[in-house]
């Protein structure tokens, strides 16, 4: 096919697909003239240029941050408000207390160095995958298009678009064959701008339709993109209820820790006047266990295991509560074509209409072909099938969009002759009541894709008026040659993938731009319930409630225009349900930006990549439910684990209320609480923080900590104080107090190795031996000499040891009374 004349009647440089590309400025449009552009460089810059302008720095050198640099996991896992208190009571407690006392620093110092580890595995992790899966923009340099990173584009560079590329860096178009940006993402605008030569680009924005090129102007952190990373990183914690709802309970313990410690430290001074260090010791003894230290530790950890784990099924986690917030997803939008399907397609028939040739429609298809420099899907399998045959010249095209749902094309044939096409939904060319509709529907519900090829009325065509392809009446009086007959290949995990999503009441909404029947037919095909009951969605009405109501009652939706995936997000989410949308072209981003959780392919546009929080870079559905699966491991688990720590900050905060209305000795040294957490806290909930665990996520991460923790605090807690009491009225001489504190220490042990009992439900082998495992720890240390002496612990005569455990079994029986009566007063 001859190449289209530029606008010096010259041949138009050779893109990277080999294709020209047309200035549609001044030569079409004298009511918008061109803009005086940057100089235009056809063959874009020399490798010298190049080299010249790296020295000079004028290159894109902004770093892509997948994740938080060495510098800031570091910061953030050591300079922590509670590692601060705690280590400057371990300072205190080295000064005036024996070494045994001291082991709760090294224990933090450990957990620490725990997170920070896991912390560097995930960043090394998710830095790997986002090399693999960063855009890498098309390069004119000498003549010649070429892939380069980001990173590598220099000021100058000739930059080329095409349908679903992101703008990398900000410039002034120098080319441009009907281009069309959408910039949503920077003014929040949805409609897509007609970009002509001379106009300027923003970094950030992306291609919807046509082609073309720009030159870069502004590059590294004077983009407009880089100037909005500087205010927001791409690395962002957003919307993670289970992140703002651990912040919310440590404020609340500071808030009830501060004053309850002043009054501890100031009734253990009165009360151990003659034994300062002793006062001291017992004094840091009862503040520490009520900081729950190892909380915000095990989150990270288990976050970062997460991304490991996910980072091997090559899934790129963009933004770490994406695992958690897919976990609460309980509406999923697919897109039929790159999701359910996989992206290639077979032309599998052609059916020529009355009144054409055969030989004609294929020459027609071929030039179709030829005349789109970035071609979809469905031109592709048209190209493959019908070649070009070179001796047809495009006069004027008109790109595929998403919003349109057809391309065209004017011709100038060779011989003289003249003519415009269209080819796209025959539902939207035809009028509804034209006969080949009824060929098309059938073809449909065999969930085949159908494309009609139509000639534009000669009144129309592209000799005639070259703007008429863009008017919005152009099919008007078309006449239908072809129907162009393609099948999709399903994917072979799309079926096994929702039936996941069914078993786990995540409702399954596939909202398409194909034909409702075709998109009906291929969800049918895959098993998903509802599928016969298709929604055209020209037909939705425009008013939120009642397309909330529509989308509540099917399950498969067509001919879905880019805008009104986004307001079907948003109806969905009115009514109070978490979305995900997953999708992979240039239609589905601005419904992926709005969904709570956006879901892109790896071989999806750079748009669709840019904005989605995870990117399967294996373009494999059946990922999801491993997301999901993580999402729910880590908030199903953290919930148990932040129970446990939370139930040792209220026995603790209420023990040393009780003390100092009491006027009595704090009944444990710092040792005795190391030990109790590490048995019943710290060894524990490690474990349960990172194994399987496939409850639904339940919401009100505080409320549903919370409703188990103050009843299971304060039963520790009272139960405890009076067997501590009790000790003191039984116990008398020179070892009374080692003995007070030792059945305090068993009746408080028994009852956390209760509620820990009652977390590790429901019972597997692994959580029955984790229980046992740590009952038979604490039993070791009450009869083996020098643990016995290195934890002051020694249980004196039989008498109150027996009378610990009897309260402690009366604590356990008022606990489970309390967890059930809760369950049925407070559901979750």
């Amino acid at each position: 096919m001859t190449q289209r004349a530029g606008s010096d009647g010259g041949p138009e440089p050779a893109t990277g697909q080999g294709r020209a590309l047309i200035d549609a400025g001044a030569e079409l449009d004298p009511v918008h003239p061109v803009k005086p552009p940057v100089r235009h460089r056809p063959g874009g810059l020399s490798a010298a240029e190049v080299a010249e302008r790296v020295a000079r720095g004028e290159v894109n050198d902004v770093p892509l941050r997948s994740s938080r640099s060495t510098a800031d996991i570091i910061r953030g896992n050591v300079f922590t408000r509670f590692n601060a208190l705690i280590g400057v009571l371990w300072v205190i407690m080295f000064i005036v207390a024996p070494f045994q006392d001291t082991l709760f620093g090294f224990v933090i110092v450990a957990n620490t160095g725990i997170g920070i580890i896991q912390e560097l595995r995930a960043k090394k992790t998710l830095d790997g995958l986002a090399v693999i899966g960063e855009a890498k923009p098309t390069v004119r340099r000498d003549g010649v298009a070429a892939e380069v990173s980001t990173s590598a584009i220099v000021l100058g560079d000739l930059v080329e678009l095409g349908p679903g590329d992101k703008v990398v860096v900000d410039g002034e178009v120098a080319e441009a064959d009907n281009l069309e940006v959408d910039e949503s993402l920077l003014t929040g605008e949805a409609d897509p701008v007609l970009k002509r030569r001379g106009d300027q680009v923003m970094s950030g924005s992306f291609v919807v339709a046509g082609g073309g090129a720009f030159t870069a102007t502004k590059v590294g952190r004077q983009a407009y993109a880089a100037q909005l990373a500087e205010e927001a990183s791409r690395f962002t914690l957003v919307s993670s209820e289970l992140r703002s709802g651990i912040s919310t309970i440590l404020k609340y313990v500071t808030w009830m820790m501060v004053p309850t410690a002043i009054g501890l430290i100031i009734s253990q001074l009165l009360v151990k006047g003659d034994n300062l260090k002793d006062a001291i010791a017992r004094t840091v003894g009862g503040i520490v266990p009520m900081i729950p230290e190892g909380l915000v530790l095990l989150t990270s950890v288990a976050f970062a295991i997460g991304v490991i784990r996910l980072g091997r099924k090559q899934c790129l986690v963009q933004e770490l509560p994406a695992i958690e917030g897919l976990a609460r997803v309980n509406v999923v939008c697919l897109d039929k074509t790159g999701t359910l399907t996989e992206g290639g397609m077979d032309v599998t028939e052609l059916r020529v209409l009355a009144g054409f040739d055969a030989a004609y429609v294929h020459k027609v298809l071929g030039a179709l072909g030829e005349s789109d420099p970035r071609p979809n899907a469905s031109l592709q399998a048209i190209i493959k099938e019908y070649p070009d045959s070179d001796d047809w010249r495009c006069t004027r095209s008109l790109p595929f969009s998403s919003a349109r749902k057809y391309s065209g094309a004017a011709f100038s044939e060779g011989d003289g002759q003249s003519s415009a096409w269209l080819l796209g939904a025959p539902d939207v060319l035809l009028a509804p009541d034209t006969p080949v509709l009824a060929d098309a529907d059938a073809l449909n519900e065999k969930g085949l894709r159908v494309l009609l090829l139509a000639r534009v009325a000669r009144e129309t065509d592209g000799v005639h008026g070259p703007d008429a392809l863009d008017a919005p009446d152009v099919a008007a009086g078309a006449s239908p040659a072809a129907l162009v007959v393609l099948e999709q290949r399903l994917r072979p995990d799309a079926a096994d993938t929702l039936a996941y999503f069914e078993e786990q009441e995540v409702a399954a909404k596939v909202i398409s731009g194909d034909n409702a029947v075709s998109v009906g037919a291929v969800a049918g095909k895959l098993g998903l319930p509802g599928a016969e009951q298709t929604v055209d969605a020209r037909r939705l009405p425009a008013d939120r409630d009642a397309m909330a109501a529509e989308l509540d009652a099917h399950a498969v939706f067509g001919r879905v225009t880019p805008r009104q995936k986004r307001d079907m997000v948003g109806a969905l989410q009115s009514r109070g349900h978490n979305v995900a949308m997953t999708g992979d072209g240039v239609n589905d981003v601005l419904a992926l930006k709005d969904a709570d959780i956006g879901v892109s392919m790896g071989s999806g546009s750079e748009a669709t990549k840019a904005v989605a929080q995870i990117v399967l870079l294996n373009n494999s559905f059946a990922t999801l439910p491993s997301v999901v699966a993580e999402g729910r491991r880590v908030i199903g688990n953290i919930t148990r684990v932040a129970t446990l720590f939370l139930t040792k900050t209220v026995y603790s905060v209420l023990l040393a209320v009780l003390v100092v209305c009491w006027r009595v000795e704090y009944p444990f040294l710092p040792r005795h609480l190391t030990l109790l957490s590490t048995l019943t806290i710290g060894v524990p909930a490690f474990f349960l923080a990172l194994a399987p665990n496939k409850e639904r996520a339940k919401p009100h991460f505080v409320r549903l900590v919370m409703r188990y923790a103050i009843p299971a605090g304060v039963i520790a807690a009272v139960a405890t104080f009076l067997t501590y009491q009790l000790a003191r009225s039984h116990y008398s001489g020179p070892g009374a107090l080692k003995a007070e504190t030792s059945v305090a220490t068993l009746t408080l042990f028994l009852v956390a190795l209760w509620v820990l009992a009652i977390i590790a439900r429901p019972y597997t082998l692994w959580r029955l031996g984790l229980v046992l495992a740590m009952g038979f720890g604490f039993l070791v240390v009450l009869v083996v000499p020098w643990l016995q002496d290195f934890f002051a612990l020694k249980l004196v005569g039989t008498t109150m040891p027996w009378a610990a455990v009897g309260i402690a079994v009366a604590a356990a029986v008022v606990l489970e009374v309390a967890w059930r009566w809760v369950d049925r007063r407070f559901p979750a």
